[in-house]
């Protein structure tokens, strides 16, 4: 399982995507987010919006990654 550390407090499901590498562009993040083939924590989210905070886990193409604390903050 790979993972993705924030910057800021949170992250978008279709910049999560791009940054994992499990996409290519936001249009393509975009058309297998509304096409129901992207998990959040289990269950399928087709909102490209949708704010990933820390341990939240993306799943998608059998790739699951996991969103990681800025360990800046204290």
């Amino acid at each position: 399982m790979q993972s993705i550390t924030l910057r800021d407090e949170y992250i978008k499901l279709g910049q999560a995507l791009k940054a994992a590498g499990l996409v290519s562009s936001g249009v393509e993040a975009k058309c297998v987010i509304q096409d129901g083939l992207v998990s959040v924590n289990g269950e399928v989210d087709t909102r490209r919006g949708r704010k990933l905070r820390e341990n939240d886990v993306i799943s998608y193409d059998g790739e699951e990654v996991i969103i990681k604390g800025n360990s800046n903050d204290n």
